[in-house]
């Protein structure tokens, strides 16, 4: 793994990447265990240092010379490039994982991409981060191919990770369920806030930075009883993976507010919830 070629074709899309080994009694290595490849041995992320954000791979220092990172496509243009890690203890049955690392309006960005065919270019790796029903509309709407990877669309509207697919015909069953100035985010993340939003289902859960997936009515009691200190936790309650549906502005400080003139679905990005990537789960 010679940090050098990866850091001239980072360098290509305008970013910087360092590489840290760090010892296997790092807390966050330890019990980060994989169903198919025994201990994770590495996390990538973007973080801040002196000179502005970077990428960073953590390494664990025992995984041998096998493990390696491969820039396999670099679009200096979009300033996205797709970065395969290929070898011991990569989070994938199949020993390679893909992520998606690029610059997103105002900061970078890595997402680790789903395990489909055929997945080995920029443009590939973004059309596998769409949920399919953004590919169907896409598709149904005709959107011509220069286009699909655009922030909007005739097909849809994206903001950082949130799609939103036009639904002019939707209509509420009652204006007492709609809500105003709602937040919706991945687990962990800093939310959008939906001017107005209706949502369909989903399961309630208390979420905390501690447990920023949330818990169920259940689990929440289980862990008071364990632990009666949890409640004074900052505990909200939210909805998870609800049919979630918007209207009028999404804001974010970190993008460009958007206008929805109707009601549109909202959709997250499939991005794969691997254990070297933030968890995805839907809430609002």
């Amino acid at each position: 793994m010679d940090e050098r070629v990866l850091q001239r074709q980072f360098a290509k899309i305008g970013a910087r990447i360092k590489i840290n080994v760090v010892p296997p009694s790092d807390r966050r290595f330890r019990r980060r265990r994989n169903s198919a490849n025994g201990f994770l041995s590495f996390l990538i992320d973007v973080r801040q240092d002196r000179r502005g954000e970077i990428f960073t791979l953590d390494v664990w220092e025992n995984p041998g010379e096998d493990l390696e990172f491969i820039a396999v496509n670099v679009r200096p243009e979009l300033k996205h490039l797709l970065l395969l890690a290929r070898g011991p203890g990569v989070g994938s049955a199949s020993g390679k994982q893909k992520y998606l690392c690029g610059h997103d309006e105002r900061h970078w960005f890595v997402a680790a991409v789903p395990e489909v065919r055929g997945v080995a270019t920029v443009r590939s790796a973004m059309d596998a981060l769409k949920p399919q029903a953004v590919l169907d509309s896409q598709r149904a709407h005709r959107v011509k191919s220069k286009n699909w990877n655009r922030r909007r669309n005739v097909g849809y509207v994206r903001q950082g990770e949130w799609f939103f697919v036009p639904r002019p015909g939707f209509q509420p069953e009652g204006d007492w369920l709609v809500l105003r100035n709602e937040p919706i985010r991945r687990s962990g993340s800093t939310p959008h806030i939906v001017e107005t939003l209706y949502r369909i289902g989903g399961t309630t859960v208390y979420v905390s930075s501690e447990y920023p997936n949330g818990l169920t009515e259940e689990e929440y009691r289980q862990l008071i009883q364990r632990d009666p200190t949890a409640q004074k936790m900052n505990w909200s309650i939210m909805q998870r993976n609800a049919e979630v549906y918007a209207m009028g502005k999404v804001s974010h400080p970190d993008h460009k507010t958007v206008v929805l003139p109707f009601w549109h679905r909202v959709l997250m990005s499939v991005e794969r919830a691997g254990r070297n990537v933030a968890n995805v789960v839907f809430l609002d």
